[in-house]
């Protein structure tokens, strides 16, 4: 007994490898018969991102793929006609996830001047109630960070940006505002992110900026693209 209790603590002491941690599965649904959706598991940040511009870079290049559309954590894959083998589709696409490539985008940084608060800031005093922040508090957390745009999306030209202090962070609304102009400089969640145009939002309001984010008759329309940098200043806060 003393002999095998000795063997066992002899392969205890071993130094073998530590089991490592299995990454979370990516979640991937068909959207009808012409597109796929890629959902990347893990937390909303910027490593997260780059892996997704690095697997929409790739996946574009593939046959059967029409077009691949970044979005927050996730992919879209359009076909002109549905995939003749599904399986494998989807296999390419953990297989290249797992490789766990990043893609650095150099993008140009803007300064955006904003307007807090006010007539154009109707949502500010819900996010004061939800954090318990003065409005100069969330004025200085919100123009804090260099902000990344992770994607295009919602609208054209709309910027959905990363790195927003989670102490302002505050729920989407109940009930969305139908008429939101553009400019609209809104938190939802633990995002934030400007109106390309005037439309529907369930996000909260707190400021406004006169850029313009999307002009058709430009040889780009959108004024920027994953990869960009914005930074907020408070131009004027309205308390």
């Amino acid at each position: 007994m003393t002999a095998l209790i000795e063997r066992t603590l002899r392969a205890d002491e071993r130094n073998e490898e530590p089991m490592k941690s299995v990454e979370p599965s990516p979640r991937i649904s068909l959207l009808g018969t012409s597109g796929l959706l890629f959902e990347a598991p893990g937390d909303l940040d910027l490593p997260t991102q780059r892996r997704i511009w690095a697997l929409s870079r790739k996946a574009a290049t593939w046959p059967s793929v029409r077009e691949a559309v970044p979005g927050v954590s996730n992919l879209m894959l359009t076909f002109d006609r549905p995939p003749r083998n599904i399986d494998a589709l989807t296999s390419a696409l953990r297989d290249a996830w797992a490789e766990g490539q990043e893609l650095q985008l150099e993008g140009k940084i803007v300064e955006l001047a904003v307007e807090y608060g006010g007539e154009f800031g109707p949502h500010m005093a819900d996010v004061v109630a939800h954090t318990g922040l003065s409005v100069d508090e969330i004025v200085a957390l919100h123009t804090a960070p260099l902000y990344t745009v992770y994607a295009l999306g919602s609208h054209p030209g709309y910027c959905y940006l990363g790195g927003m202090d989670p102490r302002i962070a505050t729920p989407r609304r109940k009930v969305p505002v139908l008429g939101l102009p553009g400019g609209a400089v809104s938190i939802g969640g633990v995002q934030t992110g400007v109106s390309a145009s005037t439309g529907p939002s369930g996000w909260n309001t707190i400021g406004h900026t006169s850029m313009s984010f999307f002009d058709p008759t430009r040889d780009e329309p959108a004024l920027f693209a994953p990869g960009d940098m914005i930074r907020f200043r408070a131009e004027r806060i309205i308390r």
